[in-house]
């Protein structure tokens, strides 16, 4: 459907190892469009100055671009307003700062701060170090062996004196899907903030904050065709405006006296010192690209490559695959039986072919699969089935030379 969107990204033209590079390794970042270059190129070129605090040309060209950069976002994931968007360097420092500065006002000793399985480490650490400065308690929406949530468990669970529900809308190893819209529902009947890891999901497929009915989001712009750097942190106007500074530094202060200072309203109180400007309008560039591909029709082309290498995996003998069979994001993950997944992954790249191999941030979620590591082959829309059908081809010669038939 977007094998013709290829030559807009000009890294995928080039050969690794003689051969053309099939990169199946987008959930790790994405590739960037020749678009998002220009944007960041242009900038640097003819606008590049420092934002807010200068009344010369550039800073001015400079300051609108990245103000203009923010409501693109805003618009991009339907916030009320373009105060609700934080820029980051990423998902996990939008998730640290949530817990260091919503999480050190709200979160007392005895709280309980509800996570799932499926988690990745940016959305388990930050939450274990607020738990060990607050002395609240951590406790997990356990993962079925389909690799989905555990419905019931997740409903016992919010009547624990639960203070926060963090949970990834996509997993990263597994590819579930997670119905964050009930899940925020039911968080909310009972009180609860709710914040959304949506680096696996932003640039995917459509978002729209207001109908999810969480409190937080966050995402990175590397996983959605942006540059690296540059992240998000969506927070509803009303919490971030209790919410104190996270860094303290220039550009986000009202007022500093010798002994106190006083912080300019959201979102720029969280954003001190000078900000990642290329990298905004970079995002930008890149959120403008993909409405132009159309997100719907990059989630539809995601679940087909899911579904189609899951099943054309599966009829591989020695293989253990990961994640629902169907409702299921681009991302495969799977192991073969004797086979270490770092030996895999070395061997494809010989053959061109860029995959992940590790535990992928997920280490708890691999102690519950009682692995340590897992090949994972992730998707986006510049990916085909034909390079799928590569991978299972040379999957399966790995096997062979493994001894496997």
């Amino acid at each position: 459907m977007f094998e013709h969107l290829k030559k807009d990204f000009p890294i995928l033209s080039q050969e690794i190892h003689g051969r053309p590079l099939v990169y199946l390794d987008s959930a790790a970042t994405t590739q960037k469009p020749q678009a998002v270059i220009d944007s960041i190129i242009h900038f640097y070129q003819h606008d590049n100055s420092n934002v807010h605090r200068g009344v010369h040309e550039l800073s001015n060209r400079a300051t609108v671009a990245f103000e203009n950069a923010r409501q693109t976002v805003a618009t991009f994931i339907s916030a009320r307003h373009s105060s609700e968007i934080v820029f980051t360097r990423g998902t996990t420092e939008s998730i640290n700062l949530v817990a260091h500065t919503w999480g050190a006002k709200n979160i007392k000793t005895g709280d309980t701060i509800l996570l799932t399985e499926m988690e990745h480490h940016s959305n388990i650490v930050p939450w274990q170090l607020l738990a060990e400065r607050t002395g609240a308690n951590i406790q997990y929406v356990p993962v079925t062996p389909d690799g989905v949530l555990d419905l019931a468990a997740f409903k016992l669970a919010l009547r624990k004196n639960v203070k926060l529900f963090a949970v990834t809308h996509i997993s990263n190893t597994l590819g579930t899907i997670n119905s964050i819209k009930e899940l925020c529902a039911l968080a909310r009947r009972s009180g609860i903030t709710t914040l959304i890891d949506a680096a696996q999901s932003a640039g995917h497929l459509p978002l729209n904050v207001q109908e999810i009915g969480c409190d937080f989001l966050a995402f990175s712009g590397h996983k959605m065709c942006g540059p690296t750097g540059i992240g998000v942190l969506y927070g509803r106007r009303e919490l971030l405006e209790e919410m104190p500074p996270f860094h303290g530094g220039g550009d986000m202060i009202a007022e500093v006296d010798f002994f106190k200072s006083t912080w300019k309203q959201p979102p720029h109180r969280f954003e001190a010192g000078t900000p990642h400007i290329s990298g905004a309008i970079g995002l930008a560039a890149a959120m403008n690209y993909l409405d132009a591909v159309g997100r719907d029709k990059i989630a539809g082309h995601d679940a087909q490559l899911g579904i189609y290498a899951y099943e054309k995996l599966t009829l591989l003998k020695g293989i253990r695959l990961f994640g629902p069979p169907v409702g299921r994001s681009g991302v495969v993950s799977f192991m073969l039986d004797g086979i270490h997944s770092h030996d895999v992954v070395t061997m494809a790249n010989e053959q061109g072919i860029a995959l992940r191999g590790g535990n992928h941030c997920n280490q708890p979620l691999m102690k519950k699969l009682g692995v340590d590591s897992t090949i994972r082959a992730s998707f986006y829309f510049y990916s085909t089935t034909s390079e799928i059908d590569l991978l299972v081809e040379t999957v399966r010669d790995i096997q062979k030379l493994f001894g496997v038939s």
